[in-house]
């Protein structure tokens, strides 16, 4: 039973890992957490979703939880990501002005916080 049990962790944690590292995501483990949430109590293997998390009974060992979103790793530097709830939809904003969506590659190379002079020299 124990062995079965500790190869049921190592599997529930290579999954993890594996789903994890496709993808830039961002996953914790705590091993004090109980396999608990919002009152409901969770067996090996058993997982839940809290917020964009999807986490993972481990027990005895704790609870991980990895994130559902995918986050754009390839972006100018005056866009910031932004991770709504609860519907966890990712947006690319302005960091100047999150309420602006960045698209970057449509004609924004130069950074908006600069402004832009559109002035032609007389000549």
């Amino acid at each position: 039973m124990a062995g079965q049990q500790t190869m049921m962790i190592v599997l529930i944690g290579i999954s993890l890992w594996a789903i994890c590292s496709a993808a830039p995501m961002e996953c914790h483990f705590n091993s004090q957490a109980l396999c608990e949430y919002e009152g409901r109590h969770y067996s090996l293997g058993e997982t839940w979703m809290e917020g964009c998390l999807q986490c993972t009974c481990l027990h005895p060992i704790g609870v991980g939880c990895c994130e559902t979103v995918h986050r754009p790793v390839d972006f100018p530097p005056w866009c910031e990501v932004r991770v709504e709830s609860p519907t966890c939809k990712v947006t690319l904003v302005l960091a100047s002005d999150p309420r602006l969506p960045c698209i970057p590659g449509e004609g924004n190379s130069v950074d908006p916080s600069h402004g832009a002079m559109n002035m032609k020299l007389a000549g």
